[in-house]
């Protein structure tokens, strides 16, 4: 059975009030590094950096962060900016769904082997099934579901939903 959890309205409200808490966390920065983790995590990291670029004066800069999330540790952590393009920046780690915690625990250890203003976290759903010390400091909705079901995040344009499985 599929539910349908949030509409494309509610991911758009749920995307302007991250972005909005993001922006109050870095009032006084003058350049804030959005990293998608690549799929459903960079395309809701693009969601809210169209709404910071609205709100703030900020340069807003992209980070894509790739990883095998099945197997982070073997394929390890890439990113489409060089560590000199992030190094003394403020950082926002942004996810689709914060399942196990694997994806941005990984994606956490690699910005931090370089000096960094600081480093916050963003979810569209939290789970609540962590396997790893790491929350989300912003975050849509929190969910508490089994292990046997499935979060599916769909992100076409003008129909964005969250499903549960």
């Amino acid at each position: 059975m599929i539910n349908r959890i949030l509409t494309h309205d509610q991911i758009q409200h749920i995307a302007k009030r991250i972005a909005y808490q993001i922006y109050e966390t870095n009032v006084d920065e003058k350049e804030i590094v959005v990293a998608g983790i690549k799929g459903s995590g960079e395309s809701f990291a693009k969601k809210i950096i169209t709404v910071l670029k609205k709100i703030t004066d900020a340069e807003i800069i992209l980070c894509k962060v790739d990883m095998d999330k099945k197997n982070p540790l073997e394929s390890g952590v890439k990113t489409s900016l060089s560590r000199e393009d992030y190094e003394n920046k403020s950082i926002v780690l942004v996810d689709d769904v914060l399942n196990s915690g694997t994806t941005l625990i990984y994606g956490t250890h690699h910005f931090l082997k370089s000096p960094i203003k600081q480093l916050k976290t963003a979810v569209l759903v939290n789970r609540n099934h962590k396997k790893y010390p790491i929350k989300a400091d912003f975050k849509g909705i929190s969910l508490s579901t089994s292990l046997s079901e499935h979060i599916k995040v769909d992100f076409e344009p003008k129909n964005n939903a969250v499903y549960l499985e």
